[in-house]
């Protein structure tokens, strides 16, 4: 059977199939309209329906991803009584909202882990004790780097070689990540100026000495700066984001402000070879160059200078990171 649809009045009625394509007065109106084939026809209607489909689906991602759209908020400001160092106010959905609309209005889908940034335990006081003397520190997480690489769960450690004054801070060091409970046990056998140390075996604990410390370190840098010039904002730790293509990427420390995405990678140890790396994932990002800095303790301020010069990065030692997130807050972040 043939279709006659009136575009006048909207009758629809069956036909013969030798009336397709002849045109036909509407016994309803009168209006004369063409009969068409049933399948032809209903082809057409489901083209039309399945193309209205998209845009409204599109429409309603814009208006989730909009910048202007109202609840949630995009970004959120802290409470006035708010402890950088002992709360759970950023480890919600809501507060990460902001930069899952940043990412989905670029379609990057993004994974927050929400207690990444919960600093009611001690990796955040841990993470700025280790970065008060970074040499001494330094000497610290390298041993512990070894002792969790072999399998080893002590360490003795002689100060004996130390001055007087550098030994009695380590140890005043490693007492007081034991008392943040950093270690199984800690023991200082004066006579011997010797510190010993039994490893907790805790993944949480290796991941914090094996790097996580600088991420805590540049984390809480971000945020402080944050809380002291009252800035709304959205922040994560340890994001996982998924491209287009299926490139997955996880992003060290990320926080949305004023829609300037600023992304901190950390570098404990060699990081070289991800140079290229990380210059394709701040293009495909849409970031500026001083949006996108790579904190690193395996150079100093000159090296970390030049390479900022020759690279589309910005480089930062742990000394030199705050200047540099005091100078992407201020204006628009440049290209």
């Amino acid at each position: 059977m043939a279709i006659h649809r009136c575009t006048q009045c909207g009758h629809l009625a069956e036909v013969s199939n030798d009336q397709i394509g002849v045109r036909l007065s509407c016994p309803q109106c009168g209006a004369a309209g063409t009969a068409h084939d049933t399948v032809m026809y209903v082809g057409k209607l489901l083209e039309r329906y399945f193309a209205s489909r998209r845009e409204i689906e599109a429409l309603r991602e814009i208006d989730k991803t909009s910048p202007t759209a109202s609840p949630p908020s995009t970004t959120a400001t802290l409470p006035a009584d708010f402890d950088a160092y002992n709360s759970q106010t950023l480890s919600t959905a809501e507060q990460h909202e902001g930069l899952r609309r940043w990412f989905a209005a670029r379609r990057i889908k993004a994974d927050f882990d929400l207690d990444a940034v919960n600093t009611t335990g001690f990796f955040d006081e841990a993470a700025d004790l280790l970065s008060e003397d970074l040499a001494m520190s330094g000497d610290l997480l390298g041993r512990l780097r070894w002792a969790y690489r072999k399998d080893v769960n002590f360490l003795n450690i002689k100060l004996s070689d130390m001055s007087q004054k550098d030994g009695q801070a380590y140890n005043a060091l490693c007492q007081k990540l034991y008392s943040y409970s950093f270690f199984a046990k800690y023991n200082y056998q004066r006579n011997d100026k010797l510190i010993r140390l039994n490893l907790q075996p805790a993944p949480a604990v290796r991941r914090f000495f094996e790097g996580g410390w600088l991420e805590w370190r540049a984390f809480m840098a971000m945020l402080n700066l944050c809380q002291e010039r009252k800035l709304a904002f959205s922040c994560a730790r340890n994001a996982k984001v998924v491209f287009e293509n299926e490139d997955l990427h996880e992003l060290d420390v990320v926080f949305l402000i004023n829609d300037i995405l600023i992304c901190i990678e950390c570098k404990s140890g060699e990081f070289r070879h991800d140079i290229e790396k990380m210059t394709r994932l701040r293009r495909k990002l849409g970031l500026g160059k001083r949006q996108f800095i790579v904190c690193a303790t395996d150079m100093d301020d000159t090296q970390a200078t030049g390479m900022t010069a020759m690279y589309e990065l910005s480089f930062v030692t742990p000394d030199t990171l705050m200047p540099l997130l005091q100078q992407s807050l201020t204006g628009p972040a440049p290209r």
